[in-house]
């Protein structure tokens, strides 16, 4: 990190910018207690440090992986709390992974209807049409 300001840190564009991720999402997780107050310099600027950094990398790679924010709030309860044990965090990423896998079986579902419903159309300018007939029906 870099000298800025008053202080050693990051501001929140500097940490936005370092981490890829939207300022708005920055501040909602403040708001929402995910990211912990950051300290403030004399003139009221925020200023982040490595476990900001480091914190918010956490969240961003758990919602790319698919948890929700109860789940991501979770784990870092037990990570925040030093109570985490191997087998409770794999307990909760097993429950997840069923969840994505109910999804995948889902969206399966769904793309063999609609190729099935979209080889039966002839695509000519007719008024009949069996994708909407399939979803009228």
């Amino acid at each position: 990190m870099r000298n800025h300001i008053s202080g050693k840190g990051l501001q929140r564009a500097e940490l936005a910018r370092l981490t890829g991720c939207n300022l708005e999402t920055i501040r909602y997780y403040e708001k929402i207690g995910m990211m912990p107050d950051p300290r403030r310099t004399g003139t009221g600027y925020r200023i982040y440090d490595d476990a900001h950094v480091s914190r918010l990398r956490f969240i961003l790679r758990a919602r790319e992986l698919g948890f929700s924010l109860d789940e991501v709030r979770g784990l870092l309860g037990l990570v925040d709390g030093g109570t985490q044990t191997c087998a409770e965090v794999k307990e909760r990423t097993e429950r997840h992974l069923a969840d994505v896998r109910a999804k995948i079986a889902d969206l399966k579902r769904i793309e063999k209807v609609l190729a099935k419903t979209a080889a039966q159309c002839s695509g000519d300018d007719v008024p009949e049409c069996p994708v909407l007939d399939a979803l009228a029906s």
